[in-house]
């Protein structure tokens, strides 16, 4: 038994080794109570306040990328560990573009979240925010049927970004979520390319009858917005380009439909309208004006009682508030988002701030909503210092003195 007692002793002298060398990790709850109690816990006296952000999006990521990490560890909590660069995802489901050109590591935009020792990325959804106590409840991404139980944890903060972004409008229609693609995520694109070449490959085989060849090859895209108007123009531009030299049986039967309640792209200006309507118009797009009133697995319904047979739908309505948004004990802005004042703090409460697609101007400012896009949305950064928050964006700079 000499063997095992030399085995204990050089054990013994490896574990007091190692925790000598992970001190560090002391900032996490070591308790042996249940999951939902671990977490990370407050900042103490000796260690840098910490950011929390909440999201991987524009908004995000922006923050993050300008914030400095010599005054204030950073903490992402995302179900993404990586962002998005959505103008072009569209060019991804046509191939002209690859996946991996539209998606940046999170660790790449801070490096300090994977290389500071109080700084942390947590592939995670928030659950709940504890503003009186300055705690943010949170739930691991699992996925998968042999996936692990999603894992309950908390983390603490000194101040709290929320930059969830939105969820895509369905206006509760029956169907979209079965049957339509989102175009918001790097995995929608993969889905709606995967689907395009299945269907041309279909279409393609002995014996499928005309009207289903039809059917297949008909690309539907509801929403006249800027992402339906994008991936309008990129999936046209991708028959004339390549379907009608690599798939020349089919060439005739592939074509595009886009439907509009009212016209494309209403926000802009009425110039921009025309142009791109032309545009579509030339490249063989069909613009259809209607509403749809039911989405089935091979037709949509329109309120007249239109049918209009599909192959591949995407759904691009406009966005909204998310669930977890809509759930928060929060000020709200007219439409459900979070209430801010002019300074992107969310009023009632202290050290909470939320910017992008999921916030908006309290009633009491007398400011309008901003629109969903990047180019007004964008924040700059901001760098939080002790008694200071230096706000950037492409317009103006303003120095807040908080009290």
């Amino acid at each position: 038994m000499s063997w095992l007692r030399h085995l204990s002793s050089k054990f013994s002298s490896t574990t007091i080794t190692s925790t000598r060398r992970f001190t560090s990790l002391s900032r996490f709850s070591t308790s042996t109570a249940p999951a939902r109690h671990a977490g990370l816990g407050p900042t103490q006296a000796h260690e840098k306040p910490r950011v929390v952000v909440l999201g991987s999006g524009w908004a995000g990521c922006r923050l993050m990328k300008g914030l400095d990490t010599a005054i204030y560890d950073v903490v992402c909590v995302s179900p993404r560990n990586h962002m998005v660069f959505t103008p072009l995802l569209a060019s991804t489901c046509v191939g002209t573009l690859e996946f991996r050109t539209v998606a940046e590591p999170i660790a790449r935009i801070q490096p300090a979240i994977s290389t500071e020792p109080g700084s942390y990325f947590f592939l995670a959804n928030c659950t709940a925010i504890d503003a009186d106590n300055h705690v943010v409840h949170c739930e691991s991404v699992t996925e998968g049927a042999q996936a692990p139980d999603p894992w309950r944890f908390t983390v603490s903060y000194d101040k709290l970004v929320i930059a969830l972004g939105a969820q895509p409008t369905t206006f509760g229609i029956h169907g979209v979520y079965e049957h339509a693609i989102f175009l918001r995520e790097v995995y929608h694109a993969q889905e709606i390319r995967r689907k395009l070449l299945l269907n041309l490959m279909m279409s393609d085989v002995p014996g499928i009858e005309e009207e289903e060849k039809q059917r297949l090859l008909h690309c539907v895209v509801v929403g006249g917005g800027p992402t339906g108007v994008e991936f309008s123009g990129e999936l046209s531009d991708f028959i004339v380009r390549d379907v009608r030299q690599r798939y020349a049986h089919v060439k005739d039967y592939i074509h595009v439909t886009l439907i509009e309640a009212n016209e494309i792209l209403s926000s802009f200006d009425v110039r921009l309208r025309q142009y791109a309507t032309n545009q579509l118009t030339k490249s063989g797009v069909r613009l259809v004006r209607g509403i749809v009133k039911d989405v089935e697995e091979k037709k949509i319904i329109l309120n007249d009682g239109t049918e209009v047979p599909y192959g591949l739908l995407v759904w691009s309505t406009g966005v909204g508030p998310s669930a977890i948004i809509r759930s928060l004990d929060l000020p709200k802005a007219p439409g459900g988002r979070i209430g801010i004042d002019e300074w992107l703090r969310v009023p009632t409460v202290e050290d909470i701030f939320s910017i992008g697609d999921c916030s908006g101007f309290v009633e009491s400012t007398g400011k309008t909503p901003l629109p969903a896009l990047a180019q007004v949305r964008d924040i700059g950064f901001i760098s939080f210092s002790h008694r200071q928050i230096h706000f950037l964006n492409s317009f103006s700079f303003v120095v807040l003195i908080l009290h």
